[in-house]
């Protein structure tokens, strides 16, 4: 394996290295303040740690561009990765673009690689902290999809994140990939106190954020969340955050054996557009649901159309996502 310190830029590092050989990458404990493309087809970013290695851009969906059209969703990433494997381990992409109400969806990684494992990293933002490709087949608005790959065909994707922390408010883990989440810390930003945007703070139906938009398929895994640490910023309003909407309706997430503070919703899931909407399509579940002392959660509170699943469920999930794992780190 190639083995390139990034002494000046991690654009500069992936410059060096021939698109199918396998490389890694050492990244030193500092701010690459960068926007990062990369189609490598097996590549590994080690860094010296989370909060210590960064990749930092602040480009938003807001921004007009020369084109005369904004930026969008899938062009503002920090860090955009393709080909067929992605090792990512110790570090953090963030996108410090701020509040979406203002700036937009701000990316922080764009992940497309046919295998991703991620361990001990950080992925930071406000809306759409963190991709996992595949785009749904059709787009909804014009140019929505504008981006690295629009008019490419849809290939899914299967991802697995170990031990990282994700940070953002709406629909910051979204995506159509088959993605497991194993003993993660997931937060929820707290957006009732924003600078500019301090007229919302006092709404009865407000909501803080959404953590998944799944829109993968009926046959799929979808995103799995597994003993993963469930919370919002401390300060949050009890019952503002919801654990998911889903994209396109049969959209999947599945929280198994997590720990949740009560900020979230005792709706648990929202539907698309509305929070009461029927949404029979989507697998949205949960499983021996917790509170942060580990105590048995009540959520018979929930959305009649969101799943609380039996241990044949959830031993299948487990045994797909213990799948996954093997396939992807082998």
């Amino acid at each position: 394996m190639k083995k390139i310190t990034a002494t000046h830029s991690v654009t500069e590092a992936l410059a060096g290295i021939p698109d199918e050989e396998q490389a890694e990458i050492v990244l030193e404990p500092r701010v690459y303040e960068e926007k990062i493309f990369s189609e490598k087809q097996d590549l590994t970013l080690t860094g010296a740690g989370a909060g210590k290695s960064i990749l930092l851009w602040r480009d938003a969906a807001f921004t007009m561009l020369d084109d005369g059209f904004k930026r969008g969703t899938f062009r503002s990433y920090t860090a955009f990765f393709g080909g067929k494997r992605l090792v990512l381990r110790d570090l953090t992409i963030r996108n410090d673009a701020g509040d979406g109400r203002l700036a937009g969806q701000s990316v922080a990684a764009y992940l497309d690689s046919t295998h991703v494992f991620a361990e001990n990293c950080d992925f930071i933002s406000c809306q759409d902290t963190l991709f996992l490709s595949p785009l749904p087949d059709e787009v909804r608005e014009p140019r929505g999809f504008m981006g690295p790959r629009e008019n490419t065909p849809r290939l899914l994707t299967r991802q697995y994140f170990k031990n990282c922390r994700i940070i953002g408010d709406v629909d910051f883990i979204f995506g159509g990939a088959d993605a497991v989440f194993e003993n993660c810390e997931i937060i929820c930003r707290d957006r009732e106190h924003v600078p500019g945007m301090e007229s919302e703070a006092g709404a009865e139906d407000f909501i803080n954020g959404y953590l998944t938009a799944p829109c993968g398929k009926r046959d799929g895994l979808g995103l799995v969340f597994l003993n993963c640490t469930i919370s919002a910023q401390v300060g949050t309003r009890p019952g503002t955050v919801y654990l998911g909407r889903p994209w396109r309706p049969e959209g999947k997430a599945a929280f198994l054996e997590c720990t949740y503070t009560d900020a979230i919703a005792p709706l648990r899931f929202s539907g698309w557009g509305s929070i009461d909407k029927d949404e029979p399509d989507a697998g949205l579940c949960e499983y021996k649901p917790m509170t942060a002392d580990r105590r048995p959660l009540d959520i018979s509170s929930r959305n009649p159309w969101v799943r609380l699943l039996d241990d044949s469920e959830a031993n299948e999930i487990k045994k797909n996502a213990a799948a996954l794992k093997s396939e992807i780190t082998v």
